[in-house]
């Protein structure tokens, strides 16, 4: 609108040039061009682009301008240094088949038997295939105990979570023989795509399993089982964007382990250490985490909390303190700010411990219990060590917590094996506390160490720390919405009035 003329003898012929950028070089690549629209100031484009649109991740758009000369087939960027050359109104839409949700049933027959004593105790891992050969996982079953002939529950999932639109994209299924120390045997594999678990709408498919190394020793292989596709079906529902359109605000709290198991901050060793020339691993996951969340809350204000630390002056021991310093307000402003308060809480507490999650994680509990109409949901990022002390607590807080609107988040780092961290996840055993199950899956655990870039780019282990931190809030919150039989609010008017500030815990 009202763009900048740099014709002499008519107005300009604009053209808009869309780039993405690379995660890895961070590189700018053209992803598409508009039409040319002759002689005007005021072009209304017509082309459109459609991009794969993941709420974990950072998308960086850049959108250039040109003058299209005609004549010689140049074009010329608009733009004068330190001039405003016009403006760009950019209406964005979710495709339609974003929406669906398919809901399938599976169930096997004759899996291979991996354990000494009793039968296997088998499930199911669904990847989608990406661009670039890789795969993510996008769900898992429950686990089957002891039988070599499972049958599953039946599940849902957005389409667009298990093929990204492309109907013939490969999705591969892994199954496993579920230990309880998480060193699950792998049984087999199949492939297969939606459009072809779609046709079992109209009749039984069955997969062969089939195991690569045992293929490869035994010339008398056959495979290792088969695996049913017993039904499935197709159903629109509302989408993430349709609640986030509606107004629901992510609000996003922060809780960090000031426990003496992390070493002495002014040490190089420590897990804490402050160095001038790079960030930490609590401060890399707190950034990368938190620079993604904060764009989904209009206000900006993060509570952030320590525990396991003694407090000046008395040396009181808390497992809930305001990085800020103020109980009264313990919002920080932006990441950066909540990045300040960390920093400034290292300089003046003594770490200690032991570690217990149930008090913040019942603090944030607490904030949510309030508001259930939709408006908010909580995420709460707990980064530690991974030496906990109150299993027991824990468990009880997470199973309460569950029918709550409230996501919680645990990033491991250093080397500790998180055995506990993994049992908190509960993505094969969902968590129980005195004989009560979670409602819902709402914990998400990560070794951060699986996500360093070995080359030591800090931006791309961030990236792919927030890609597998984050995915699974999208989903949560959809659960949430669903079991409470909440819809989306209408997108509010072009200049909304701005919104009151959530319930902070």
């Amino acid at each position: 609108m009202n763009l900048l003329d740099l014709d002499t003898f008519s107005k300009s012929d604009p053209m808009v040039v869309l780039h993405t950028q690379s995660r890895a070089s961070q590189e700018w690549r053209e992803f598409g061009r508009t039409e040319v629209i002759d002689n005007t100031l005021n072009p209304d484009f017509v082309r459109k682009f459609v991009l794969d649109y993941f709420f974990e991740e950072k998308q960086n758009l850049r959108f250039d301008v040109y003058n299209v000369d005609s004549k010689a087939n140049i074009s010329k960027p608009r733009g004068v240094p330190g001039k405003k050359c016009g403006s760009i109104l950019l209406t964005a839409e979710e495709l339609s088949n974003c929406r669906d949700i398919a809901t399938m049933q599976l169930c096997a027959n004759k899996l291979d038997k991996k354990d000494f004593f009793g039968k296997s105790d088998p499930f199911l891992v669904f990847y989608r295939s990406n661009e670039d050969g890789t795969f993510t996982i996008c769900h898992k079953t429950e686990v089957v105990k002891n039988t070599l002939n499972p049958v599953w529950q039946p599940f849902s999932i957005p389409v667009r979570a298990l093929c990204n639109g492309d109907y013939d994209r490969t999705v591969k299924i892994d199954v496993y023989d579920w230990d309880r120390d998480g060193s699950h045997d792998f049984i087999g594999e199949f492939t297969t795509s939606y459009r072809e678990l779609s046709k079992a709408q109209n009749q039984f498919t069955v997969y062969e399993v089939l195991n690569p190394r045992k293929k490869c020793k035994k010339k008398k292989y056959t495979n290792s089982g088969t695996v049913t596709l017993l039904s499935f079906s197709v159903d629109s529902e509302f989408t993430f964007v349709d609640y986030i359109k509606g107004g629901t605000q992510l609000n996003f709290t922060v809780a960090i382990d000031f426990t003496a198991s992390n070493g002495n901050p002014l040490q190089p060793t420590s897990l804490h250490y402050m160095s001038p020339y790079q960030l930490s691993a609590y401060a890399m996951a707190l950034k990368a985490v938190g620079e993604i969340i904060q764009d989904y809350d209009s206000d900006k204000l993060f509570p952030a909390y320590g525990f396991g630390a003694k407090l000046p002056p008395e040396g009181r021991i808390s497992h809930q303190f305001p990085l800020n310093n103020n109980d009264e307000d313990p919002n920080c402003a932006g990441i950066e700010g909540v990045l300040e308060s960390y920093f400034q809480s290292l300089r003046t507490v003594q770490l200690y411990g032991p570690t217990y999650f149930a008090p913040v994680i019942n603090q944030v509990a607490r904030a949510a219990a309030k508001i259930s109409d939709g408006s908010q949901y909580y995420v709460l990022l707990i980064i530690t060590d991974g030496v906990i002390s109150d299993m027991t607590q824990t468990k009880e807080a997470i199973v309460s917590a569950s029918s709550l609107p409230m996501s919680i988040i645990i990033v491991g780092v250093g080397p500790a094996m998180f055995e506990a961290m993994e049992e908190l996840d509960g993505d094969d055993v969902r968590v129980s506390s005195r004989g009560r199950y979670a409602e819902r899956d709402i914990v998400q655990f990560v070794p951060f160490r699986d996500y360093v870039d070995r080359s030591g780019n800090q931006v791309l282990s961030m990236a792919r720390l927030a890609k597998d931190v984050l995915a699974e809030i999208p989903e949560q919150l959809l659960s949430y919405m669903r079991t409470r039989d909440i819809q989306p609010r209408p997108p509010p008017p072009a200049d909304p009035n701005p919104t009151s500030a959530p319930e902070q815990p």
